[in-house]
Order: C-alpha cells, then structure tokens, then sequence
C-alpha cells in the first residue's frame, strides 16, 4: 500500500498516484470542522483592544444570530464571519465567504464576503474610510441582508455583559454545516433568501 505519491513533478504522476492523493484529501477533508474551530479559539491571540475578545465576539454574534431566530447557514456564519482576522487582516471578510462557500447559501456567503464594507457606515468616518462604501452594492439583492447581520449581530457584538452561549454549544452546528457535500446545489441555491429573523 502506498504511503506517499511516486512523482516529484505532477506532470509525472499517474492514476495510482491520484487515486491514492483523491482518497488522502477526502480523508483529510473530515477535519475542517475542527480545524476551523481551532482557528477561532486562536483569534484571542490576536490584537483586540474591545472590552470583550475576539472570540467573545464570534461567540456573540452567532448567539445572537440563534437567538434571533436564524438557520443553522446564518449561526455558523456568524459565528466564522471573522475567522480571517488572524491570516488576512486587510481582507478578513473575503477569507471567511472563501471558507464558508461550499457549505452554505450563496446569500450568506456574499453576506459575509461584504460586510466589512458594510461596516464602515459605523466607524469609517473616524478612520479616515468611506461611511458609505457599501453603496456601491444598492440594490443588490442581498444589501438589505448584509446591513441586517452588521447591525444585528456584528456591530452590536462586543458587549462583555451579554449572556453569550459557549463554543462548546455550537461545535456540533459547524460540523454539521462542514459535513455536507460540497458546491450541493441544493444548499447553494443561488438567489435564495431567508430570512435573518423569524
């Protein structure tokens, strides 16, 4: 049985190398779930300078997201929608749609991938941005669901006395969500919409 591939180019490999690769990868897929979460934990060793973490902050989010009435796709979105904080300061929000698009709606992965911009409409002008860069996306037909996550679940999520659920509470929602099938048509569902509230 092979342990590792013949080929030092991959233009030299052939269909037992591949084979052998596809099965590895599928296998090593199994574990995004626990990685991600891995990942979120460690967002505490990065800068913060909020009264709460930022893990406290996904944890918030996504609580309130729950709290809220949202589907599992909404939870786990806003539970990851920071993840990219440690790895891609200057485009954290593109790294988290890029992690969550082949498990989840299309309307939660553009949700994500925009709601930086989407935040600057409360701080931009004290940082010399464009409070309103999120204009740009009038009338698309998911802008009025990025100014819903960012005004109900981000924006308002750094408060150290809210009664915010564990990471233990929602580790068996991101395995869930990262168990499924990949690119599934029937999760993707381009143009579908619900609702962020019940």
């Amino acid at each position: 049985m092979m342990d590792q591939v013949k080929f030092t180019a991959m233009k030299d490999g052939d269909k037992e190398d591949y084979d052998f690769l596809t099965a590895h990868e599928i296998d090593h897929t199994k574990g995004t779930a626990d990685r991600l979460l891995k990942a979120l934990v460690e967002l505490d060793e990065g800068l913060s300078g909020y009264q709460i973490t930022r893990l406290g902050h996904s944890l918030q989010s996504a609580t309130r997201a729950e709290r809220d009435g949202a589907d599992i796709d909404w939870i786990v979105a806003a539970l990851l929608h920071d993840i990219g904080d440690i790895y891609a300061p200057y485009n954290h929000d593109e790294y988290a749609a890029t992690i969550l698009r082949p498990f989840v709606r299309e309307q939660v992965t553009w949700v994500v991938e925009k709601h930086g911009d989407f935040q600057l409409v409360y701080y931009g002008e004290h940082v010399g941005a464009d409070p309103e860069k999120r204009q740009a996306y009038a009338g698309h037909p998911y802008f009025d669901d990025c100014a819903t996550f960012c005004e109900r679940w981000d924006q308002s999520s750094f408060d150290p006395a809210y009664d915010t659920l564990p990471i233990e509470h929602f580790v068996p929602m991101v395995r869930k969500v990262f168990a499924r099938e990949p690119y599934d048509p029937a999760v993707i569902r381009p143009g579908a919409r619900e609702p962020l509230v019940a």
